[in-house]
């Protein structure tokens, strides 16, 4: 597998409805490697999801960056993704690895319990949060940077997500963090190619 990207650009309907998404996808995608843009949007069907992946993939491919497929592994492998990102209630790493036999399998955790059952699960990494208050999950308590280091003593690669912006990008880091994720930090900036390098910036050296 190609490493693991370290930024996730994550969707939602919100996103994908915005007439300017097309352009904010590839000035996100043009941190090439570095980056993977997640298609999710539980709202649509598995035709309308297909859609948005095909249409990733194809803006992603000169720079390089990763598409991957939220919830959908059948998804993920239809369209030459490159990773599968499950939550909770969705299929467990090991059921999604039978429809996506290649590529990245990260599973959605909210507590040091959840990150050890993921890791039992067969999980590549773990997309772990909120690790601040977000108005995404404005009634979710934070887990705080003691969820984003208990999860990393687990051994797989932690993607931060909640409230992440690029400060917060550089605290994460120094709790073990491999990358971070977000959505607003990203799709809703001023300057979306900027605002994904202002996050990549704490591992700049180690990327």
């Amino acid at each position: 597998m190609r490493p693991l990207p370290r930024l996730h650009a994550v969707t939602d309907a919100a996103v994908i409805a915005a007439p300017d998404f097309p352009a904010r996808a590839a000035a996100i995608a043009a941190a090439g490697s570095a980056v993977a843009i997640h298609a999710r949007d539980r709202s649509s069907g598995g035709a309308a999801l297909a859609r948005v992946a095909l249409r990733l993939v194809a803006l992603a491919r000169p720079p390089e960056a990763a598409v991957f497929i939220n919830a959908r592994p059948d998804v993920a492998q239809a369209a030459g993704a490159q990773g599968v990102q499950l939550g909770g209630t969705d299929l467990t790493p090991a059921q999604a690895r039978a429809s996506f036999p290649r590529g990245w399998i990260g599973r959605s955790v909210h507590s040091a319990r959840e990150a050890e059952l993921a890791v039992s699960e067969g999980a590549d990494y773990l997309m772990v949060g909120n690790v601040y208050r977000t108005s995404s999950h404005p009634d979710r308590p934070a887990g705080g940077l003691a969820l984003v280091r208990d999860s990393a003593r687990l051994g797989l690669p932690v993607i931060a997500i909640g409230g992440i912006d690029a400060t917060r990008a550089a605290e994460v880091r120094e709790e073990g963090a491999y990358g971070v994720a977000a959505v607003a930090a990203l799709w809703w900036a001023d300057n979306p190619a900027a605002a994904a390098l202002a996050l990549l910036a704490p591992w700049s050296e180690t990327s």
